[in-house]
């Protein structure tokens, strides 16, 4: 491919067909173009890449574990990309509880070197295998982002490449930092649109305490989410994760693992740092008419979270494609409501689940003959009730390719700023092209 040609003198060039797709549902992800990949080892290297593709306009995608959802790393133009799994460098500054981490570090491996040295890294996103340039990147968050927050609260020093191939390094190692605009912040989250993500110093915790799980069925809907309310109320829990009782299913089938109860239309999983917080959310659940709390053991626990974590795999050949909008938690039941109201007016069958905490909804429309007819007006009209009750279009998974429209549409005057900042970062549009603009 002539537009390629001098590239591999920079680094070696491979033609992988695995890599044009992430986890993107099929329905709604966009086709692969032609692309080549490489996979450098460091900023430097980026660096040249960069200045290649810039100086001829060729457009680059960045790839990280490729557990993306909203089509993030897939090529859409005949362009490069540069996949960070080569950038595996983990240094643990224990005295400080910082950690650098090179973009291709997964979470499990900076979990587990965490761990290591008595330490811990609290986010969970989902996928073990999603890496620290692209939980940057999206802002990634998660079941435990009630209590700890998503990785914008762990980002303290960025180590970047513009699209020119300037090296720049953001922040540092302290946790205050009032020296001018935050331009870290305004990278993290930014889909890759506005430089490549090579390094990052990440903020660590002490150990976590042993966790506490109930398992709890309810009756309805409205029963388990104003139970999850009031709790709010009293403490905040590490996760309170949500299941209409139809995803609970799912997981069994996928996971092997039977749930506590057959009963029920809703079911929350509540994790806790404290026991005294579990016994006291125990009693707040049955004045709320719980049918029965359960107590799992630690092996019961790691099975019930396996379950939860494998409801997506369950779903991912029967939807559309997964939505998570976000509202604020009082307003989640209204929201609901009003879902389901949108539903059947436009013929629609979802399957429901989240994380109640944060207000972070994954809505997963199931695949019908004709979707293509009356889906798109459907998503519209949905995110558009999310951005009614003071939510977002997205919570957590990024704009992507798929929610384009509607940011341009539901914010003209944020989005019109976004793009005069995108021109100022990239003004020959090259990086991650079709993501957000």
């Amino acid at each position: 491919m002539e537009m390629f040609e001098g590239l591999e003198k920079i680094c070696k060039v491979y033609r992988m067909e695995s890599y044009a797709y992430d986890e993107t549902p099929v329905p709604v992800r966009p086709k692969a173009a032609e692309f080549v990949v490489v996979k450098p080892r460091n900023s430097s290297e980026v660096s040249e890449i960069l200045k290649f593709a810039n100086e001829r306009r060729i457009p680059v995608f960045v790839r990280g574990g490729g557990t993306g959802l909203s089509g993030g790393s897939i090529p859409t133009r005949k362009g490069i990309v540069i996949s960070t799994e080569r950038m595996k460098e983990i240094v643990i500054d224990r005295g400080n509880r910082v950690a650098f981490c090179q973009a291709g570090v997964t979470l499990e491996e900076l979990s587990s070197s965490a761990e290591r040295h008595g330490l811990s890294f609290p986010p969970r996103p989902g996928a073990e295998g999603a890496t620290v340039g692209g939980m940057i990147a999206t802002n990634a968050g998660g079941v435990r982002a009630l209590k700890f927050g998503v990785m914008r609260n762990y980002v303290l020093g960025l180590e970047v490449v513009l699209a020119d191939g300037r090296i720049l390094k953001l922040g540092g190692k302290t946790l205050k930092n009032s020296s001018g605009y935050s331009l870290l912040h305004l990278l993290i989250g930014s889909e890759g649109t506005l430089a490549v993500i090579t390094g990052a110093n990440i903020r660590l915790l002490p150990p976590l305490r042993d966790m506490t799980m109930i398992a709890i069925p309810f009756r309805s809907a409205e029963d388990a989410i104003n139970f999850a309310l009031d709790t709010f109320l009293q403490m905040t829990p590490m996760a309170m994760e949500f299941m209409e009782d139809r995803a609970v299913r799912i997981g069994e089938e996928v996971s092997g693992t039977r749930w506590v109860s057959k009963e029920g239309g809703a079911h929350i999983l509540a994790i806790f740092e404290r026991k005294e917080e579990a016994e006291e959310a125990s009693e707040i659940a049955f004045r709320h008419g719980a049918i029965d709390v359960f107590l799992p053991s630690p092996r019961e626990q790691r099975e019930l979270l396996e379950l939860r974590g494998k409801i997506y795999l369950g779903l991912k050949d029967r939807i559309i494609e997964i939505l998570d909008a976000c509202v604020p938690p009082a307003q989640i039941p209204e929201y609901l409501r009003g879902s389901e109201e949108l539903a059947k007016k436009y013929g629609i069958d979802m399957i429901t689940y989240g994380h109640l905490g944060d207000g972070n909804i994954h809505q997963h429309p199931l695949l019908f003959d004709g979707w293509e007819r009356v889906y798109p007006r459907f998503r519209k009209e949905l995110l558009r009730l999310a951005v009614s009750f003071g939510g977002v279009i997205s919570g957590e998974h990024g704009i992507g390719v798929l929610k384009r429209e509607e940011l341009r549409e539901f914010y003209p005057e944020q989005y019109g700023l976004m793009l005069e900042i995108k021109k100022i970062f990239d003004p020959n549009m090259i990086l991650n092209p079709d993501r957000i603009f």
